[in-house]
């Protein structure tokens, strides 16, 4: 089983985060009811092959997967693409008996059809063109431990019938071999595609549907998992900080601006703007809204010092302007759902929510009052709130 890290915890003026020379991570929290503090604290404990999973939901499944974990059933995880369902896969082997065995991934999608077939049962030396010398092949690889078919609605018809004899069976024939080999080997599969639709038009077997469906998680898109992402957000500053000892932490206004996220790109897509956050951010510096930048190359252009130029290593010209200018709608309704988000954290604190967003309390008026010329609504509650 895998051991969390040692944590050390202080109370500080301003929230950090960083690895301790002799091993553990030191955490400085100035409120330690804050979301970032508790965040902080769940990315740290979790150790680097660990998930960090903080919503109900997604806490639920994790707590079955580990009792899963224990039996050899068929596992089938649905979910987006990018929710995390090899990591909940990884999970599952890393907690079962056979956590000593091999884990072997295979996407389904990425391998080459007339391939498929050999890559995951084998061949013999010679048994077709180009088989210079045998192949054990995937479903062989992994035996004494666990096999993930991820995207495995992308199997070919023809293949799913090979493949449901030899979940039954427990035993492969290599291309080119006349006698079965035995394997032992545990099967999760994963599909970002409803399953029972592929089967009613006619793309999925129904049998082999049923064989693996012993048991089904569900992960859902990361948007409607909104207590995940601000321990996630960490989790990625930790993995992908260039200095361990000094990582940048997001403010929480910069987590409020993560949760407004829509995220089509699912964690896959956190991880980017993470490290997109941990460039744009001064060494151990908070990372703060301004360094969020979501997939817009012309948001990130506007966010590094010198513009177009900075990327370009040329002046920039009147057509890159007006790319700016035709953008900079966009960038201002991310600052407005900033704004609305941090004064909604801060309870309508105007004091408060100036000093998550970095600009003076002056400045914030000055915001506010523009969103509402521009018919932005902003509730009383919030815009008039506390000083």
């Amino acid at each position: 089983m895998p051991r969390s890290r040692q944590v050390v915890l202080e109370r500080g003026r301003h929230a950090r985060l960083g690895r301790r020379p002799g091993g553990g991570i030191a955490i400085t929290y100035a409120d330690a009811t804050s979301e970032g503090a508790l965040a902080m604290v769940l990315a740290a404990i979790a150790s680097p092959s660990d998930p960090i999973v903080a919503d109900p939901e997604s806490l639920s499944v994790f707590a079955l997967a580990e009792r899963l974990a224990a039996s050899d059933i068929p596992v089938l995880i649905n979910g987006p693409t990018g929710t995390g369902k090899e990591v909940l896969s990884r999970f599952i082997h890393a907690r079962s008996p056979r956590r000593n065995g091999p884990f072997i991934a295979v996407n389904c999608a990425a391998m080459p059809e007339a391939m498929l077939e050999a890559m995951l049962f084998g061949h013999q030396k010679g048994a077709f063109t180009g088989a210079t010398q045998a192949g054990e092949g995937f479903m062989r690889a992994a035996d004494g431990g666990t096999l993930l078919l991820d995207e495995i609605a992308e199997l070919p018809l023809a293949l799913q019938a090979k493949l449901l004899r030899a979940l039954q069976e427990q035993e492969v024939v290599p291309i080119g071999a006349t006698r079965p080999i035995k394997v032992d080997i545990r099967v999760i599969a994963c599909a970002n595609r409803d399953l029972p639709t592929e089967v009613a038009e006619g793309r999925f077997r129904a049998d082999l549907y049923y064989r693996l469906n012993v048991f089904p998680l569900s992960l859902r898109p990361l948007r409607e998992r909104a207590d995940d992402i601000a321990p996630l957000a960490i989790g990625m500053a930790l993995r992908h900080a260039p200095d361990p000892a000094r990582v940048p932490v997001p403010t929480e206004a910069a987590l409020a601006m993560l949760r407004l996220h829509s995220w089509p790109g699912n964690v896959r897509e956190l991880e980017n703007v993470m490290r997109r956050a941990l460039l744009l951010a001064h060494d151990g510096e908070a990372i703060t809204p301004a360094h969020i930048v979501f997939d817009n190359p012309a948001r990130l252009v506007r966010t590094l010092p010198g513009g177009l130029a900075a990327v370009t290593g040329a002046p920039a010209d009147d057509g890159d302007n007006e790319v700016e200018r035709k953008l900079s709608s966009i960038v201002q309704v991310s600052e407005a759902r900033a704004i609305i988000a941090t004064l909604s954290a801060c309870d309508g604190n105007r004091v408060r929510a100036a000093r998550e967003l970095g600009i003076s309390e002056r400045t914030l008026r000055y915001r506010l009052a523009s969103l509402r010329e521009a018919g932005v609504e902003v509730g009383r509650s919030v815009a008039g709130g506390r000083r």
